[in-house]
């Protein structure tokens, strides 16, 4: 077990010329959930791409699981969720998670555990097209999760999903947690930063704070975690 499952030391990226990151530093607790959390354009989805190894760094050191991020040892070691399914829609549940398990090098029992952690086993047999916003979404993070990855990256996987599932989404994430799984989650609601450990705070490609959900509340005195965003954002241009 690594003592940080993410560590970054002045990250940066520039796309085109243009910083999309900026002096990043943060390190990144194992076992537990993080909120990587902003609005629209903040570089969360680049920040993501970076953990995962799909983005070129421009400046800095990105760790991950004590390796270099984009080493080709990480593959099997961490599952990404992307914004839009990453599944075969054409494809049963149950082909789906094969496939992607075959890849992953899961046994048949890796296959069948993951089936029960999402709970989907009684849409086993059901074609991917077919299934619910939230079956969906399940079906992505069981994907994700099939070779028994140690940290899941998950780029705003409750968007669009009513308020129900998102409280169904964010109890298996819990569970995932309380399982020995790191869970870095993206999100540009508020309300969910209140069911983080931690919270990374991103506005412009900057860090405005990361620290516990609990710790920034007393630190700005405010009662809600996005009371306590705005008030980082009015400091910062204060």
């Amino acid at each position: 077990m690594h003592d940080a499952a993410i560590q970054a030391k002045q990250l940066a990226v520039t796309r085109e010329g243009m910083p999309v990151l900026q002096d990043l530093t943060f390190s990144i607790a194992t076992g537990r959930i993080t909120g990587l959390i902003g609005p629209s354009g903040s570089g969360k989805t680049t920040l993501m791409r970076a953990i995962v190894g799909a983005q070129q760094i421009s400046a800095g050191e990105l760790t991950v699981l004590g390796l270099p991020a984009g080493h080709k040892n990480l593959r099997s070691k961490i599952g990404y969720v992307t914004q839009s399914p990453a599944v075969y829609a054409d494809l049963t549940v149950a082909e789906n998670i094969r496939y992607f398990g075959t890849i992953a090098g899961a046994s048949k029992a890796d296959i069948d555990g993951t089936l029960k952690q999402v709970d989907l086993v009684k849409q086993t047999g059901q074609v991917a097209s077919t299934l619910s916003g939230g079956q969906r979404a399940r079906l992505s993070l069981a994907v994700a999760l099939v070779g028994n990855a140690e940290l899941l990256v998950l780029d705003e996987p409750t968007v669009g999903l009513d308020p129900v599932l998102r409280r169904d989404l964010w109890a298996l994430f819990a569970r995932l947690a309380r399982s020995g799984h790191t869970l870095l989650i993206s999100s540009h609601v508020m309300d969910e930063a209140e069911q983080c450990d931690d919270l990374l705070l991103l506005r412009d490609g900057l860090l405005l704070s990361h620290t516990t959900r609990q710790a920034l509340l007393k630190e700005t005195g405010k009662r809600r975690v996005e009371e306590a965003f705005l008030a980082l954002v009015e400091g910062r241009h204060a």
